[in-house]
This record gives structure tokens, C-alpha cells and sequence, in this order.
């Protein structure tokens, strides 16, 4: 359990580091198989049963091949291949990233304290690929990258819910695995009309659209 927790972790400062949008999504798929096998190595007999299983193979089936399948036909229909100027540079995020692991285990050492941790390797990387994925969230300027920023952000969630070993948790993360799909679905359909009507999927110029555009000849029509 230990060793798919440190994969987890590794996954998410690849994804730090990385600006070709193929390769991440490849990660975060990779990251969505981890995620569907770490239910039969969660401590606890309680764990493993038919509700595990279920979601095990919801987890790999939709993280791991479903969504990565409709997130590259997005980036294929979309023509962008890297993420390019990020408003924080792929070094110093990764740099970030290992302050956010040193955060996370931190948080972590508190929590030990105060409540019964299945595996606190596991929750480490957890909260790690929550921080990671907010990160890609913010920092990130193609659409594309921001909703795999979503996406290891559910991940991490996932993770922290085993971790924890609510014995709610197997059906609260069915529950968001289909919030999770939904909302990856309305996502590609966005990026689709984005970049059909915009020829781009760089979020942040939609800061220059404005409905207060006018036009310059008549304006100085006006004036005369």
C-alpha cells in the first residue's frame, strides 16, 4: 500500500513538471489504476467485499480509461500538444510540489494525534494530490490542464477517504466518481466549443473578452 501511495505522489510531481498535455493525461489515467487497487490493500477485512470491487472497477474503468479517452480526443481536436507559459514555470513548481509534500506530511503528524489513520503514507499522498491538483488548478493556463487539475483533485479525495477508513467512504466516492464523470464530460464539451469558437483553449485570455467593444469609425464619426 505504501509503495502505490509513494506512485501517487510521484504521479502528481511529474505532473508538476511536465508541459507536454498527452503525457499528463496518460499520468493522471495511470493515476485513476492506482486509485482502483487501492481498495484491496486499504487495512481492514471490512474493506474488502462486493462494494470494494464495485469501486475498484468504477474507479479504473472511468478514471483510468473513460475520461483519459474523452480528455484526449479533446486535446487532439483541440491542436495543443504543450502547456505553454504557465504563470509559474514547470522547475519552480516542482519545487512547489515538494513544499506541498512537506505540508501534507506535516498536516498528517498533526492528525495522528487526534484521530486513527489507516495508512498515514497513504493520506500524505492524498492531501498531496489534493494540494497538487489545486495547484494545476490555479498556476495552469490551457482549460485542458486545469480540468486534469480537477481531476487529481478528486483523486486525492478519493485517496484521503481510504486512508481514513470511514466506513461510508466506499459509498460517498461512488457518489463523487459520478459527479467526477459528469462533470469531465460538460468539460470536454466546453473545451470543444472553446476551441472551435476561440481557435485556443488558453483560459486566461478570456480576460479580453468584453461587451463593451465599439467601433473606432464611428466613434470618431461622432466626434466630428
Amino acid at each position: 500500500m505504501n509503495t502505490l501511495a509513494t506512485l501517487l505522489a510521484l504521479t502528481c510531481l511529474f505532473l508538476l513538471g511536465s508541459s507536454r498535455l498527452l503525457v499528463s493525461i496518460r499520468m493522471v489515467a495511470f493515476q485513476g489504476f492506482l486509485l482502483g487497487i487501492l481498495p484491496f490493500f486499504v487495512s481492514g477485512s471490512d474493506h474488502v467485499g462486493v462494494a470494494a470491487i464495485i469501486l475498484s472497477l468504477a474507479s479504473i474503468g472511468l478514471k483510468g480509461f473513460l475520461l483519459p479517452k474523452l480528455l484526449t480526443r479533446a486535446l487532439f481536436e483541440s491542436g495543443a500538444r504543450r502547456e505553454i507559459e504557465p504563470f509559474i514555470g514547470f522547475g519552480a513548481s516542482m519545487l512547489s510540489g515538494v513544499a506541498l509534500l512537506a505540508v501534507s506530511s506535516y498536516i498528517v503528524n498533526r492528525l495522528e494525534t487526534t484521530a486513527q489513520i489507516g495508512s498515514s503514507i497513504t493520506l500524505i499522498a492524498g492531501f498531496f494530490m489534493v494540494f497538487s491538483g489545486l495547484f494545476l488548478l490555479i498556476t495552469r493556463r490551457k482549460a485542458l490542464t486545469q480540468t486534469l487539475g480537477f481531476l487529481v483533485l478528486e483523486n486525492g479525495v478519493f485517496a484521503t477517504g481510504l486512508s481514513l477508513g470511514s466506513e461510508f467512504s466506499v459509498f460517498v466516492e461512488l457518489g463523487i466518481l459520478l459527479d467526477v464523470f459528469v462533470g469531465i464530460f460538460l468539460m470536454g464539451i466546453m473545451l470543444f466549443h472553446i476551441d472551435r469558437e476561440f481557435d485556443h483553449i488558453d483560459a486566461d485570455r478570456f480576460n479580453e473578452l468584453s461587451d463593451l467593444a465599439f467601433d473606432a469609425s464611428e466613434d470618431e464619426e461622432v466626434s466630428e
